[in-house]
């Protein structure tokens, strides 16, 4: 496996390597849900690439960005073990050198639900992205559910700028008890773990209400709130949305493909999460 960190060698490395390549963006501390896109990438192509990089110029004042787990040598044993043919961990000044002042700016879709509480994210992450697919030019690549928004800006961006990746999308890999794997999960003590489930619980209450055949939103929203709202621990949710999937515009009534979707606070931890009704 070969561990790479800068974006010359990337780009080296993926002209010679044997086609079709696959890629799968991380931020590392990899957990189940990181290794079900490795092991796609490796099994849908002759080369399996994993960028991991804690992405700076997607967090905003405040947030979590130095507390964000990190370790890399875990990371890469794991991805030796998966079979992975290269690493890619460039530095913060080797994505952005001095004088960088060039976004991606994905318009309204970017601005909406996740997007509307943290101004700027899909900015930094469409731009990061999209440098990872110039310097690797994969043929696909692999993104998780549990980023439900993140997924749409992504599919936007690689169909309006005409990248060419095919943009595969995996499901959410759960704990036993439903909690959405992340790397942020490490982060919460015993009690706020066992009270994270319920996030999920509220999601599967809306779900069970539109597989009943509900299809007013705000019936949905309210059976997935009144969940949320029993658990104590709770310290704010920023948001209960049900949208289109692909635009991620509220619904009055629920027609077609849609993503209910919620963002809340446990202890030092924000916690997201989606479903897809479909």
């Amino acid at each position: 496996m070969r561990i790479i960190t800068t974006a010359a060698e990337m780009a080296q490395f993926c002209r010679a390597a044997p086609r079709p390549l696959g890629l799968a963006p991380t931020m590392g501390a990899l957990h189940a849900g990181h290794l079900s896109l490795v092991d796609r990438a490796r099994a849908d192509n002759r080369t399996a690439a994993v960028s991991i990089f804690v992405n700076p110029a997607q967090f905003g004042p405040g947030e979590d960005f130095e507390q964000y787990p990190r370790d890399l040598e875990a990371d890469l044993r794991l991805l030796r073990e998966r079979g992975v043919d290269a690493v890619y961990a460039p530095a913060a000044a080797e994505v952005y050198p001095p004088g960088f002042d060039t976004w991606v700016e994905v318009g309204p879709l970017a601005g909406r639900v996740e997007g509307a509480h943290r101004p700027g994210h899909f900015r930094g992450v469409a731009t990061v992205v999209l440098k990872l697919f110039n310097t690797a030019r994969p043929d696909r690549a692999y993104f998780g559910q549990k980023d439900g928004q993140q997924v749409a800006v992504v599919r936007k961006f690689a169909r309006d700028l005409d990248t060419g990746v095919e943009i595969v999308v995996l499901p959410t890999i759960r704990e036993p008890d439903g909690l959405a794997m992340s790397s942020r999960n490490i982060r919460l003590n015993p009690p706020e773990r066992a009270a994270a489930a319920v996030v999920y619980r509220a999601l599967c209450a809306g779900y069970a209400r539109w597989q009943a055949g509900e299809r007013r939103a705000a019936a949905i929203r309210a059976a997935a709130q009144q969940t949320l709202q029993a658990e104590p621990r709770l310290q704010g949710i920023d948001y209960l949305s049900l949208a289109n999937a692909d635009t991620l515009e509220e619904l009055e009534a629920v027609s077609g493909r849609a993503m209910l979707s919620t963002a809340v606070h446990l202890g030092s931890v924000r916690l997201i999460d989606n479903v897809l009704l479909e």
